[in-house]
């Protein structure tokens, strides 16, 4: 049996313009997926694909990004940026799989195979595959399981 996957780990990450700020004492600012759960693998299906990658034999998925959504989006907050990474693929920097910004901080996640392709709820950025839109991992047959993270920036008014 040939195994191959990515282990999925949920990071968060919020970018604030001024050090030292006070954090709300009441509910984290957390992200979620009902495609994978933290720390375990994920669905063939959000591997990247032979249409998309035709001289890599280890795209056997359907390049299906993802559901993810996030919660207790901190005050002032004015747009996000994301970033999904495989720190171990590819030294010296790892993979990005997907680079978005410009997301409204009204928009509180997507849904499965929402970012497969170009949105309006984004701005692509440019991954390590060349495109503005999810690309998944093409994990190698009976290699250690990469680690995916997903990093959601918030970006608020920085004026004073």
């Amino acid at each position: 049996m040939i195994r191959s996957g990515v282990c999925a780990i949920a990071a968060t990450t919020i970018a604030l313009c001024l050090p030292g700020a006070p954090a709300k004492a009441a509910e984290l600012f957390s992200i979620k997926s009902s495609t994978f759960a933290d720390g375990k693998m994920m669905p063939k299906k959000v591997a990247n694909s032979k249409d998309n990658a035709p001289t890599n034999a280890n795209c056997v998925g359907d390049n299906v990004s993802p559901e993810f959504s996030w919660s207790n989006v901190p005050d002032g907050t004015k747009s996000f940026a994301f970033l999904m990474i495989d720190p171990e693929g590819r030294a010296p920097g790892g993979v990005n799989h997907w680079v978005a910004y410009g997301i409204p901080a009204s928009i509180t996640g997507f849904a499965e195979g929402e970012v497969s392709k170009a949105g309006d709820k984004y701005v692509g950025g440019k991954s390590t595959q060349g495109v503005g839109f999810y690309s998944g991992p093409c994990t190698p047959p009976n290699a250690t399981p990469a680690s995916l993270h997903f990093r959601p920036h918030r970006h608020r008014s920085c004026a004073h």
